[in-house]
């Protein structure tokens, strides 16, 4: 088996967003990470899973040294994301896979998601030691030369992992109330940190970037300046940073997190210590792009498992996936996960845009990640409890993957911020930048002036969802509140089936047409529009969906509209 190969939407998406170059440098990695994901990395990701890591707080001489063992799965998972695929490397620096230049973020985010289909818990550090680089190279570039080397190095000898420090006991979401206070030491040469910190992923990580309150600096969030924490000290001793105890956690379970105290730990002012919590909003932004990337190759991985088991498995003398009700069942899972995956690529590509200096992309990029992480991450624990309810009992048992794709899913929509803080930093989205507005200029434009009659109607829903979003805003400020998690959700599901269309566009045209996206557009607009309709010929050509083993004439494809 090969994940990419089984995939019917992934190589298609490539071909339309990435140039001629880069689609032909990432097809052979495709094909081996494909592989891998569907051999290896499947067996050592259920090993790493049932054996998680385990904190030794002592030496046997009794000297505290806060070291976590690993079995050794996760360190060869480790070493195919670090070292062989360079998954967070290629952002970062040229030299990656033999390329010129940095890879873009699409080509990252669509190796990342092959990688995900087997090993979800290993994303955390990659994602992590990803954002550090990136926060270091944005706002210190020079002073953290060094660090930014072995963020983004593949050599296992000097390779380093990132982990982002943040949430507070007291705090949480409310990160104006941590209480971890900064205190210059040495003339000012360095600080010390002391406070605690609640949820540390990858706790043993080489570079930690956290907050801290800077003293005489204001309350609030205004107060907190970003710091550096080495794992090391510069004499080569162990930094102050106290690993109390791991998390037993629900899902994730091949990755350490941990309560960790940092007891007078040795830190380094990163960029400007008044603008730390604008520049871990950096870092934070970035991270929840990933999360919407994982929450899609899980759905992705739930939907090859249905398919597979549905087709083999007979109940009355007729396989599960020709019976009616059981093709109804897998359509929109179908749909969710091919929606999800253009939209990742479509916010990994204006990312790329922004990062070269588009102001109207960076402000695409600000709304396009809350709203993919709000409605991705929230669909993935459907369409993975689905996957588990249709694959029956076995679904249930942890000899399947199922059990796990299911404790997985639920993280998404908590990592890096609740559905409702997501839902409400979309509506800060729309009161400081009105963002509907850009989002229905840019995409409404986009929808209209696609070949494609269904194009028009994607339009006239665009300028109806910028009407709302204004009739939103004039309404009492608890009102928005109340009412921002369920526009936000249609925002995102207009964004995807502008996406779709777009992408049906694209391969309908040249020398060998498929109307198989157009199709699968055509059966996610009736659904959005009525979530009770039976897109008839969609469920018809249910294999050509699935898979993408066949193609459908155009011709079908447009009668669906």
């Amino acid at each position: 088996m090969n994940f990419a190969d089984q995939d019917p939407a992934l190589r298609p998406l490539l071909d339309r967003v990435l140039s001629a170059d880069d689609r032909a440098r990432i097809e052979p990695l495709l094909t081996e990470l494909g592989a891998l994901a569907a051999g290896e990395m499947d067996r050592q990701a259920a090993l790493a899973d049932a054996n998680p890591p385990r904190l030794r707080s002592y030496a046997p001489d009794g000297e505290r040294v806060d070291e976590i063992e690993y079995h050794p799965a996760h360190d060869r998972l480790a070493e195919i994301a670090f070292e062989r695929f360079g998954l967070a490397a290629m952002s970062h620096r040229p030299g990656v896979h033999g390329r010129p230049d940095r890879a873009p973020h699409t080509v990252k985010y669509a190796l990342s998601y092959l990688y995900v289909q087997s090993e979800f818990g290993m994303a955390c550090p990659l994602s992590m030691t990803d954002s550090a680089a990136r926060v270091l190279r944005l706002f210190d570039p020079d002073r953290y030369a060094a660090e930014i080397a072995a963020l983004a190095s593949t050599d296992p000898a000097v390779r380093a992992t990132g982990a982002m420090f943040m949430t507070e006991k007291q705090g949480g979401t409310d990160v104006g109330r941590t209480e971890t206070v900064a205190t210059p030491a040495d003339g000012g040469a360095h600080w010390t940190l002391t406070g605690k910190k609640w949820f540390a992923s990858n706790p043993g990580a080489d570079v930690i970037l956290t907050l801290a309150r800077v003293p005489g600096q204001g309350e609030g969030t205004r107060g907190l300046g970003m710091f550096l924490v080495p794992r090391l000290r510069p004499d080569g001793t162990r930094n102050a940073v106290r690993i109390d105890r791991l998390k037993d956690k629900l899902g994730s379970r091949s990755i350490a997190s941990g309560e960790v105290t940092l007891d007078g730990a040795y830190a380094t002012p990163v960029g400007e210590l008044t603008s730390g919590f604008r520049q871990m909003a950096e870092m934070l932004n970035v991270s929840r792009l990933s999360n919407a990337m994982r929450a899609t190759a899980l759905m992705r991985r739930a939907v090859r498992e249905s398919v597979a088991h549905t087709r083999q498995r007979e109940v009355f003398g007729t396989p599960l996936f020709d019976q009616p009700l059981m093709r109804v069942t897998l359509l929109p899972m179908i749909l969710d996960a091919e929606a999800a995956l253009g939209l990742v690529l479509e916010a990994a590509a204006r990312l790329d845009d922004a990062d070269a200096g588009d102001a109207t992309a960076a402000g695409l990029v600000r709304v396009l990640t809350p709203l993919a992480k709000y409605t991705v991450c929230k669909r993935a624990r459907t369409v993975t409890g689905e996957a588990m309810e249709i694959r029956g009992g076995n679904g249930y048992i942890e000899d399947w993957v199922n059990p796990r794709l299911l404790r997985d899913a639920h993280l998404g929509s908590i990592w890096e911020g609740s559905s409702n803080v997501i839902a409400l930093d979309v509506l800060r989205c729309l009161r400081r930048q009105a963002a509907h507005r850009t989002l229905a200029a840019t995409y409404g434009g986009r929808a209209g002036a696609l070949p494609l009659p269904a194009g028009k109607r994607l339009a006239a829903r665009w300028e109806e969802l910028a009407a709302r979003g204004d009739r939103l805003l004039a309404g009492p400020a608890d009102e928005q509140e109340m009412r921002i998690g369920r526009y936000a959700d249609e925002l995102t599901r207009t964004v995807m089936a502008t996406l779709l269309l777009e992408q049906a566009a694209y391969e309908c045209e040249g020398p060998s047409p498929n109307g198989r996206t157009l199709l699968a557009a055509h059966a996610y607009l009736h659904l959005l529009a009525d979530p009770d309709a039976l897109p008839r010929t969609a469920l018809h050509h249910l294999d050509a969906l699935a898979d993408g083993g066949c193609r459908v004439p155009v011709a079908v494809a447009e009668g669906a509209a």
